[in-house]
């Protein structure tokens, strides 16, 4: 009984249904809260106003450089807008995947192997945009910050309630992103589990392929068509409708017996 590595079947149809669901609730989540961020909704705002609460460096060192005429430093990935970006990527690339996916599957062409591709490179996209929302910032030695302040500390820590909405959107935004995360490792886990050694799917398999191969009709297999009837072999002449007419016409003659 040989290993099946790529057409092997799915453990739990009904268990790949209720993550899909799970999927696209989250991936449209994701869509709208990335998607209204663009291009800086609130991110240069928790910049400033975690500057002013002393959390973080300050987002007034671009207006430095450009006024020194010094190069523009390196900002932290957490205040840049290549994360913003990254994350309107991915969760447009997210729902891509999950309407092929769910064709794919319908069609019985989602493998597990091409799954386990797939799901682990958005595992480590989704990971890299955790860290971009939640990520350091040393731009700064006098205000240095290991966590975003928007993550680690309440919204109220802010007077101003304008502030405080674009923290519970970041908020928002990060708790969905966990959220994709979890699906993922979810999924992950699922096609581990239908790539695990099955001998009733491999048996299946060995016998489809067993009795449909041409080494097995040398060896004497047959193949057998359900839809047509085998058709008898005797030796008596085929009775035909022709047949039946001309035993009716010699009946009707009686003068050819007579004189035969």
């Amino acid at each position: 009984m040989a290993y099946i590595l790529l057409r092997r079947q799915w453990r739990s149809t009904r268990a790949m249904y209720f993550t899909m669901i799970a999927e696209l609730l989250g991936t449209v989540a994701v869509l709208v809260l990335f998607g209204i961020s663009q291009p800086d909704l609130y991110r240069t705002k928790l910049w400033r106003a975690g500057h002013e609460l002393g959390f973080n460096s300050s987002p007034n060192v671009i207006l430095y450089a450009y006024a020194n005429y010094e190069p523009q430093p390196k900002l932290p990935f957490i205040w840049s807008q290549t994360i913003t970006d990254f994350n309107v990527a991915i969760s447009v690339l997210s729902l891509f995947l999950l309407l092929s996916k769910l064709i794919a599957f319908i069609m019985h062409a989602w493998f597990p192997i091409v799954a386990m591709a797939i799901n682990i490179s958005l595992m480590v996209l989704y990971v890299v945009s955790i860290y971009g929302q939640a990520g350091p910032d040393y731009l700064d030695p006098n205000y240095p910050s290991s966590v975003a302040w928007y993550i680690a500390k309440p919204c109220t820590v802010a007077a101003n309630l304008s502030v405080q909405g674009n923290c519970r959107m970041a908020k928002g935004a990060f708790a969905a992103t966990c959220i994709m995360l979890g699906i993922y490792l979810v999924n992950i886990g699922l096609t581990v589990w239908a790539l695990l050694p099955n001998p009733a799917n491999d048996k299946v398999d060995d016998d489809d392929d067993d009795d449909s191969s041409p080494t097995a009709l040398k060896k004497g297999g047959t193949w057998q068509m359900h839809s047509i009837p085998p058709t008898p072999r005797t030796g008596a002449v085929p009775y035909t409708p022709r047949t039946m007419a001309f035993n009716t016409l010699e009946r009707k003659l009686p003068l050819r017996n007579q004189y035969s």
